[in-house]
């Protein structure tokens, strides 16, 4: 069962947490974007408010709360309701996919990935982008859970356990990237991202669908 209620009911609080972090947004953008393919018809899975595809380029999304898509579709994402582990979408629809902080949120994270193999054509991309549960920020966010409004109900992974979940789904793990080296408060300028994993606490996985599949 999709997780909605809290981005249901608290859009606004949503929304806010960008502008009063907006430099850990902006440096998680310039991380996604290092790996993002500059062509092709792309998706965002679990693209909430938009607020990511918007500032990517990417046209179209789903997302199982209708609060939030209302709100991607402001900023001119076609947003079509949908659960990560059940796409709305056509075999081999589109040339990547991208997932931001979704996986935390699914019920089952390895049909997530099977399904967006499915929908990614021949030698497509799946970019995850998540907060390590290793990392500072994730460490936090894990001892100040319950009184989250949002992350009460997510599960935290660490990159380790992406990979292990990417490749059981058929992927082939191409590039790993960071960013966030300090804690939130403390983020004032966009901190650039940096190759491989360990040290920031936004990690993002460039993965390619395995080409024997």
């Amino acid at each position: 069962m999709a997780k909605t209620e809290p981005f249901d009911l608290h859009i606004n609080e949503y929304e806010k947490w960008f502008d009063e972090h907006h430099f850990v947004y902006l440096s998680e953008l310039e991380a996604i974007q290092t790996l993002l393919p500059q062509n092709g018809n792309g998706v965002e899975i679990g693209v909430g408010s938009g607020i990511f595809a918007s500032a990517l380029g990417i046209a179209s999304g789903c997302d199982p709360s209708s609060t939030m898509r209302a709100k991607a579709t402001e900023r001119g994402i076609n947003a079509e309701y949908g659960i990560a582990e059940e796409l709305p979408y056509s075999d081999k629809s589109f040339d990547f996919a991208l997932m931001v902080t979704t996986i935390c949120f699914v019920d089952n994270p390895e049909q997530s990935f099977r399904e967006a193999f499915r929908i990614l054509k021949h030698r497509g991309e799946l970019i995850v982008g998540f907060v390590d549960k290793d990392s500072t920020v994730g460490k936090n966010y894990l001892k100040h859970k319950n009184e989250s409004v949002f992350y009460k109900d997510a599960r935290f992974f660490s990159t380790e356990e992406i990979y292990s979940l990417l490749n059981k789904s058929n992927f082939t793990i191409q590039q790993t990237v960071q960013t966030i080296f300090n804690p939130l408060p403390d983020v004032n300028e966009i901190q650039h991202t940096e190759n491989g994993y360990n040290k920031g606490s936004f990690v993002v996985i460039k993965a390619m669908k395995n080409e024997q599949q």
